[in-house]
């Protein structure tokens, strides 16, 4: 029974397909029962061809495919929908984030036995990013802290682990997967954050560049503020009429 699905959005990631899936095998193998899932997010390139032609050897290998690109949210959003195990992790494509972090994400959940951790959620150190990439981010998260006040100081790592269930209770919108830790803890989850390594892009050119992220990100902030302020929180119990 699958435990664990291993979700991975790519667009335009030929290169990075192999050496990701071997990493997440190494680091999986003997640990959880998972599958892992990519998201082809209407690459132009060989990305699905190369997913192809590695499920012959790997049997928990799934390929989901969106005709046209949709985003990273939207990837994530699909592979949740298709997933077999109550446990869902995520990781970036690009190789950027380790896969021998993944453990620290699902064992706390598969753990758990509260039944109140809703996320695990990562938090880079050592960025391997550009000068201007480092410090757009880090101006956009303290942005986001000041509104949210969400408690992390990095909500753009792609490695993230979450409740299934959870997961798809939470309002969709684009660009959602930076706004976890708040939409979880509106919702009344515990959130627990770790640190993860980051690492230099393995192949291929970034999908995304410092002003677009800027430009999307001032409404997603307002929206989500928005929906925090009007989330009411009540908990319902059942009347026996026996």
């Amino acid at each position: 029974m699958t435990s664990v699905s291993i979700v991975i959005p790519m667009k335009n990631e030929s290169g990075n397909v192999a050496p990701v899936i071997a990493e997440i095998v190494a680091a999986c193998d003997g640990r959880a029962d998972y599958e892992i899932i990519v998201v082809d997010d209407g690459s132009t390139d060989d990305t699905a061809q190369q997913v192809r032609m590695l499920q012959a050897s790997h049997p928990n290998l799934r390929l989901l495919q969106h005709a046209r690109s949709a985003g990273q949210s939207a990837g994530v959003h699909s592979g949740a929908l298709a997933a077999r195990g109550r446990i869902v992790c995520t990781l970036d494509g690009d190789g950027q984030n380790p896969p021998a972090e993944l453990p620290k994400l699902f064992a706390p959940l598969l753990d758990d036995v509260t039944g109140r951790l809703g996320l695990v959620a990562g938090q880079r150190v050592a960025r391997r990013d550009t000068a201007s990439k480092k410090l757009a981010s880090r101006f956009a998260n303290a942005v986001r802290a000041w509104v949210l006040k969400d408690g992390t100081r990095d909500t753009g790592c792609g490695l993230k682990g979450f409740r299934r269930d959870a997961f798809l209770a939470l309002p969709y919108f684009d660009h959602m997967h930076r706004y976890l830790p708040a939409l979880f803890r509106r919702d009344g989850w515990d959130v627990l954050l770790v640190d993860v390594a980051h690492r230099d892009r393995q192949a291929g050119t970034s999908n995304y560049n410092n002003l677009q992220r800027a430009l999307v990100g001032i409404h997603d902030l307002i929206g989500v503020a928005w929906l925090i302020r009007r989330r009411k929180k009540a908990r319902a119990t059942e009347v026996d009429n026996g």
